[in-house]
């Protein structure tokens, strides 16, 4: 499915998409406040400084071995996460950044020294490196987390800035590597939280109110006017609502950290809806690596509580050719 539009139109578009996404509008409500956890989603350096020591708390680094071994956070395991397969991510058809089969996801989780008590603080890089650009980087940390999660673990944040925040300011750090006591761990996934391709399909051929669907990839992407090297065609999903997860973050000093949590709130709500905390949202991306962020911003964050992943996002949508898209065609 294909649509033009005029440069007036165009204009108009990114014009409702940027006031749909405002922040700080009065008009929004923020999301109500999250079911009791021990710990919040999203952690700071000083916190994790002052929580030392704290029963079950482990901090899981998640950078390269590499950077792991030229300096970490004290205490912390490293178990990396690669794109596109490591102990955290799986290929399957071809399709990157999946998740891990069960058996060999608990088997990590285990080996980690990770329980159900378990408060897992995940580390990641935040600033720009030779293994690519930070804006990519700061999801690994939530994709972690929301793997995590569907594992069962229900207490986990991301520490806001990484490695690279918390050595910046000066705290300790050691090359001395930490590993974890091994533990059985017998857990259960939550397959609810992923959707396939004919999941979304059939969602699509519904009326809009039936779901929200948004795309988390950069906005040029979205509009078709660029495109990324995982995927086959410009275009998003029919119905999809753009939320481009960059938004999310700002760089200060090229170290990524999360804007506070009332505007995530905020972008949220604006993206999609107020007072919708249990209505569907499929949320995808290129591959599955902004989606994550996606998912932890929404629902872990704002407290949505029906939000699901569409793990193959746009790489397996356009590898079939039926698949619609919608593509703005800029004139």
């Amino acid at each position: 499915m294909r649509r033009k539009i005029s440069l007036v139109g165009s204009i108009a578009l990114v014009l409702v998409l940027i006031s749909v996404l405002a922040v700080g509008a009065s008009a929004q409500a923020h999301c109500p406040p999250q079911p009791s956890r021990d710990i919040e989603p999203i952690v700071s350096t000083d916190w994790l400084e002052d929580n030392f020591g704290a029963e079950d708390l482990v901090i899981l680094d998640v950078r390269s071995a590499d950077e792991y071994d030229a300096g970490h956070i004290p205490d912390s395991i490293n178990v990396p996460i690669a794109f596109p397969i490591s102990a955290w991510t799986a290929m399957r058809d071809g399709i990157f950044y999946e998740v891990p089969p069960a058996e060999e996801l608990f088997e990590t989780i285990g080996n980690s020294g990770i329980t159900g008590d378990s408060l897992v603080v995940v580390v990641g890089r935040t600033a720009d490196s030779a293994l690519g650009p930070a804006v990519y980087a700061v999801a690994d940390g939530t994709r972690v987390a929301i793997t995590l999660i569907y594992a069962g673990i229900r207490n986990v944040a991301v520490l806001d800035g990484g490695f690279d925040k918390w050595a910046a300011e000066g705290k300790t750090t050691s090359t001395v590597a930490v590993t974890p006591t091994p533990v059985t761990y017998i857990g259960e996934v939550n397959e609810a939280m992923f959707v396939s391709k004919a999941y979304v399909e059939k969602k699509i051929r519904r009326k809009w109110g039936a779901r929200v669907i948004v795309d988390g990839r950069d906005a040029e992407f979205y509009f078709g006017i660029g495109m990324e090297p995982f995927y086959t065609r410009e275009g998003h999903i029919p119905g999809a609502t753009s939320l481009p997860v960059p938004w999310f973050w700002t760089f200060t000093d090229g170290i990524g950290t999360y804007k506070d949590a009332e505007v995530l709130e905020d972008m949220a709500s604006g993206a999609v809806g107020k007072r919708m905390f249990s209505k569907e949202i499929i949320v995808y991306c290129g591959v599955g690596g902004y989606a994550s962020t996606l998912w932890f911003v929404l629902h872990e964050v704002s407290g949505y509580k029906n939000v699901k992943i569409f793990d193959g996002s746009a790489q397996e949508w356009t590898a079939d050719p039926d698949a619609p898209v919608v593509l703005y065609q800029w004139e």
